[in-house]
């Protein structure tokens, strides 16, 4: 299946793994190319920019294929050594970067010069199109339905994704319940030039994270996860749990009133006890509504040639039958 993401980024299938804090490591990113796809590396899961040298070199052990890293900008008042990453991602000769966050318009000119494709994630047709404007490649359109951060105009992407379509010039993935064949296609229908998917490959066997939380994922039905600080607007899609609950709570009882120190204990440093220690109330972790669709643990080479198959039989035979009825 070839589509201009695909010939972008020199893969075999439309499907990327997006970066994912505490879950894209080498091993995911890996398996993911491996298997056909486009993985990313989470560069800020990595403390330092040497830190994420040796994560590159090890995923470069375990795959000769293309794999991308994941830059996120974010306010903060210590900020990470972004210029010190941006040089690491440059020195290793990694040429997909997936930028995520505040505008990377500071840091595409070093990309550009070193022939680094950028895919920019954004939740809006303004965003997309600012984005094209800066010089990204491509842009992921998130739907309201993301795990992570959906922004705050609340567009699943039924709208979404065919209003950006409308728009663009350059090419797009979907992202925000992507899990299956179905959703390649559909994606696809809508304008996109594949998917791609972060909680489905979460609940695969090479995911470098706690059982606990695959179960949780399997477990959990589409309507199991919560979004936590609307008023902050900072908006963030959660799997629910005791954690996540006392969030709502303290969100509900000071109202406007409340500050990101209200609920710092629920949302500051969580991911390693959730992701490593597998305590699955400790607080808020990233979760798409996706879960719904997510039954069961395969490997991500099982997973993505499922999809493919999945893929090709709606639109060789059931879409085929349609139209020639």
């Amino acid at each position: 299946m070839k589509t201009r993401i695909t010939e972008m980024f020199g893969i075999e299938h439309p499907i990327i793994q997006g970066g994912m804090h505490y879950v894209g490591f080498a091993e995911m990113a890996a398996a993911v190319s491996e298997a056909g796809g486009l993985g990313i590396i989470t560069g800020l899961t990595q403390k330092t920019p040497e830190g994420l040298r040796k994560e590159i070199r090890r995923c470069r052990e375990m795959t000769k294929k293309p794999f991308g890293v994941n830059l996120t900008f974010l306010p903060a008042i210590t900020p990470p050594d972004y210029p010190g990453f941006v040089k690491v991602i440059i020195e290793e000769g990694i040429k997909i970067v997936e930028t995520a966050g505040n505008n990377p318009v500071k840091v595409l000119p070093a990309f550009k010069d070193a022939g680094v494709k950028v895919i920019h994630k954004c939740t809006s047709v303004r965003h997309s199109l600012k984005a094209e404007s800066i010089g990204c490649d491509a842009v992921s359109v998130d739907g309201f339905e993301c795990g992570g951060h959906p922004g705050e105009d609340d567009v699943p992407n039924f709208i979404l994704l065919p209003r950006a379509a409308e728009e663009l010039k350059i090419p797009f993935v979907a992202s925000g319940g992507m899990a299956d064949g179905r959703s390649l296609v559909a994606a696809m229908a809508l304008g996109a030039e594949g998917m791609n998917m972060g909680t489905r490959f979460m609940a695969t066997k090479e995911a470098p994270i706690h059982q606990n939380v695959k179960d949780a994922l399997v477990k959990a039905s589409e309507l199991d996860t919560r979004l936590v600080m609307r008023p902050l607007r900072n908006t963030e899609r959660v799997l629910n749990n005791a954690g996540v609950q006392k969030i709502l709570e303290m969100e509900a009882a000071k109202g406007k009133d409340v500050k990101f120190e209200d609920i710092i204990a629920q949302v500051g440093g969580v991911y390693p006890k959730i992701m490593i220690d597998g305590d699955m109330d400790a607080g808020a972790f990233s979760c798409g509504m996706v879960a719904g669709l997510i039954h069961d643990v395969p490997s991500v080479k099982e997973l993505i040639d499922r999809i493919m198959r999945e893929a090709e039989e709606i639109i060789g035979k059931r879409l085929k039958m349609m139209a020639a009825a």
